[in-house]
């Protein structure tokens, strides 16, 4: 087949030989297996030959299912490793912090509880010894009459002074100390009795003999109840926020450290959510595993802690008061969901900073 083409600079004739289509790249046998780069107004139609069939260049569009084959923040990068570790330390502040204050917070409820549920009559020592049992019978007596109260116990003087002794030790003295007799009341918690009115009726029948209903202490552990929350709260918000910034100048770095892969997915095409989302996605695995890390370590301090106290020389005393300070020192099953809720928190927050702060950068540069 013989012909001409004229593209413009004078006709073009057949050789006998086979000629490079008008659009195909040179391929050059020495550089064979070298891959060629072409020069950026290679895809530019205003540097086509004339007479060539002008093509007006479109870049494909991403659909919601591409993915880049890699992704645009390496795993393994300082976002990926250090980044881990700083978080997980946060999770686990904040997992300590918050297992920490819903023990206290289900130790003082169960305090309030017993509180709520027994009152205390007290009587002052008389004189002789035979006067004071006979009040402390007719006042026992007069109690189980009253509406509301369910059970009335009186505590012997040797009881008495065994609640003494983790403030005054044990002693012979003590013994011959004026300790008051105490009567024990079970309050209906259905149908609770008037304490004012109670208080009125003993004072009256029976002169020096004085009503605790344990008001005062139920608002001192409420009071002392509320500050470890609201400090526990503060250091929750802390943690937060320092966790915030991380991820800011984290995504910062990572930004700018992919500077040219953002504009090439801009140059094919990507959208800025599309790049946002690659961003959220890797710092959503990151806070994932990180919290994962943290919670776990938290845990298993919650777990040996009764345990560590016991092994460095903790008594019986010392762990008794550490039961009625937080309870057990294990998590229940709402203490463990709490510390997951800790984590999807962490996770959350190192997604949503991400992203915001992705749109941020690209809004600033567009």
């Amino acid at each position: 087949m013989s012909g001409s083409y004229d593209d413009g600079r004078g006709p073009l004739r057949h050789t006998g030989q086979l000629s490079h289509a008008p659009d195909a790249p040179y391929y050059d046998d020495a550089a064979s297996t070298a891959p060629q780069r072409h020069p950026p107004h290679a895809l530019d139609p205003a540097h086509t030959r004339p007479g060539h069939n002008r093509h007006t260049y479109a870049p494909p569009q991403p659909s919601k299912r591409d993915r880049p084959s890699a992704a645009i923040v390496q795993a393994g990068s300082v976002t990926g490793q250090s980044l881990t570790l700083v978080i997980s330390i946060m999770c686990f502040l904040a997992c300590l912090t918050a297992g920490a204050v819903y023990m206290i917070n289900q130790s003082a409820s169960a305090w309030l509880r017993n509180i709520a549920s027994e009152i205390t009559v007290q009587i002052e020592p008389r004189a002789n010894a035979a006067e004071t049992d006979r009040l402390v019978k007719d006042a026992h007596a007069f109690l189980s009459l009253q509406p509301g109260i369910i059970n009335v116990r009186i505590i012997d003087k040797a009881a008495s002074a065994k609640l003494l002794e983790p403030w005054l030790g044990s002693s012979a003295a003590l013994g011959e100390l004026p300790i008051p007799r105490l009567i024990a009341l079970e309050v209906d918690r259905s149908a609770p009795p008037t304490f004012d009115r109670l208080r009125a009726s003993l004072a009256k029948q029976f002169p020096g003999v004085t009503l605790d209903d344990h008001r005062h202490w139920r608002r001192q552990i409420r009071t002392v109840t509320r500050s470890f929350a609201l400090g526990g709260l503060a250091i929750l918000f802390l943690v937060g926020a320092a966790t915030t910034a991380i991820i800011v100048s984290a995504t910062r770095s990572a930004m700018a450290s992919n500077r040219e892969i953002v504009e090439v997915l801009h140059f094919v095409g990507a959208t800025d959510r599309f790049i946002a989302r690659e961003f959220e996605r890797h710092f959503l695995t990151l806070g994932i595993r990180a919290g994962v890390v943290g919670a776990g370590l938290a845990m298993a301090v919650f777990f040996f802690m009764p345990m560590a106290v016991e092994f460095l020389g903790g008594g019986t005393i010392t762990m008794a008061e550490m039961k009625r300070l937080v309870g057990s020192g294990v998590l229940d099953g709402t203490g463990y969901f709490i510390l997951a809720l800790v984590v999807a928190v962490i996770a959350a927050l190192c997604m949503l900073t991400s992203r915001f702060g992705v749109y941020r950068i690209l809004h600033s540069q567009s």
